[in-house]
């Protein structure tokens, strides 16, 4: 995946290598799996056989495709610089403390809008599979958000362990999924394979490069690998292939069992399991949905907890949160204050009406993700050693995310709000000094 003669990091860097953390190669490939596999899994199949019908094939290899530099560009850099600013910390040493601010507050205030998303999309899983009522999905997805909170604040031995369980049965339940229905497949489903032209398939490939986003969320917990250099690309290698295996199998089962159909259910996978299973088809795909919820949310938490952290030692935050950003440390301060913010987000989800209207949200998370990425990608191509493998695949990785940065247009006002908050602390500190800022606040 990556290149073993990429630049290791300078003395100066700051950044802590070591070598013997708890996380061992799977349960770092669980993290990994449980990130990128997402809730897409639950609703992306439908939206994209909406899109391009049986196209939409296509764009799910053609994400695959694209998603390696990305991927590999990430796990380049994690090896490399095991910190738990992840990011942040790639920013900080290539473009300076000022951007550093910028993309750690993108990522932490900006990405964790899609914490009650997930939660929620779940829970409304749920109660579509076995029947309940808008008080219920609220209730559950509360329910989302507060276990995995509970299970970190025990360390992440306990949650590495969870994850790995979760994500070994959510892994299974794929592939019974697949197993069961792949003899339903007709042939006459596939035809006509470009019923809304290549235009139907970019829009498919745009969905699913939103499910294939994730791979910068365990850089935050690289420092809890053994031997970060070689278990973070391994584990970057395995969760290319399940994930990418998981959504096209799916895919093309989608839409050679349910055909024109495929494109009109908001839950594809009950549709799935109901050919074969009627009767226990819902339930199973209920358990789908909790542990999908549940792997994502507990591979992202402590991912937000441990930048929280970092930028709370790095005097981006106050300085309180910093306690327990050192590798095998339980940031448990960053961990109540993730907790508060968001079921902060949560609250307002909630009381913006009784739709529970998602939309606005998702705008956040995606547009902040994409701002990480943008200034992440830069970042790698000025610390990775030139010329080498993993810089030129961060070289193709910029290339790729520029045209992510257009696709999110206006969407990008939050972020661009954050980057003037951090831009105002950087002002605020220089007063402070009474002073003009040194080589390394740049």
């Amino acid at each position: 995946m990556t290149s073993t003669t990429d630049a290791s990091p300078p003395a100066e860097a700051g950044v802590r290598s070591p070598t013997h953390g708890r996380l061992g190669l799977w349960q770092a490939s669980a993290l990994y799996i449980a990130a990128v596999l997402g809730t897409g899994i639950l609703a992306l199949p439908g939206l994209a056989a909406a899109a391009a019908g049986p196209a939409s094939i296509v764009a799910v290899a053609a994400v695959v495709v694209l998603s390696i530099p990305l991927a590999s560009t990430f796990a380049a850099l994690a090896s490399r610089f095991p910190d738990a600013g992840g990011v942040a910390t790639f920013v900080r040493l290539a473009l300076g403390e000022t951007a550093a601010r910028v993309s750690g507050y993108w990522f932490l205030f900006g990405v964790a809008f899609g914490v009650p998303v997930v939660s929620t999309l779940g829970a409304e899983y749920l109660v579509a599979a076995v029947g309940g009522t808008r008080t219920q999905v609220v209730v559950l997805s509360l329910t989302f958000l507060v276990v995995p909170l509970l299970v970190n604040l025990f360390g992440l031995r306990v949650s590495g362990t969870v994850q790995l369980g979760l994500t070994g049965l959510l892994v299974v339940v794929v592939v019974a999924v697949v197993t069961a229905t792949a003899p339903e497949t007709q042939a006459a489903n596939f035809e006509p394979f470009l019923p809304n032209g290549w235009s139907g398939v970019g829009t498919a490939i745009s969905l699913f490069v939103w499910a294939f986003a994730g791979w910068e969320a365990v850089t935050h917990i690289a420092g809890e690998f053994r031997d970060p250099r070689r278990t973070i690309p391994l584990a970057t290698a395995i969760a290319v292939v399940v994930v990418s295996a998981a959504y096209l199998a799916l895919q093309i089962v989608t839409v050679g069992v349910n055909g024109a159909a495929a494109g009109e259910s908001v839950v594809p996978l009950i549709d799935l399991v109901a050919v074969v299973a009627p009767v226990v088809g819902p339930p199973l795909v209920a358990g789908i949905a909790a542990v999908v919820v549940v792997g994502v949310l507990n591979a992202y938490l402590p991912a937000f907890a441990n930048l929280a952290a970092a930028l709370g030692r790095d005097g981006h935050l106050p300085a309180w949160l910093g306690r327990g950003a050192a590798p095998g440390e339980v940031p448990r301060r960053a961990l109540l204050f993730v907790g508060a913010m968001v079921l902060g987000y949560f609250t307002l989800l909630v009381t913006s009406g009784p739709e529970l209207d998602l939309e606005p949200f998702i705008l956040v998370h995606t547009s902040s993700m994409v701002a990480v990425y943008a200034l992440g990608m830069v970042a790698a191509v000025r610390l990775l050693e030139r010329y080498s493998v993993g810089w030129w695949l961060a070289v193709v990785s910029v290339v790729l995310v520029a045209g992510l940065v257009v696709l999110a247009g206006p969407n990008l006002l939050v972020p661009a709000v954050l980057a003037a908050a951090a831009l105002a602390v950087t002002v605020f500190r220089r007063i402070r000094a009474h002073g003009f800022p040194t080589t390394g606040e740049r």
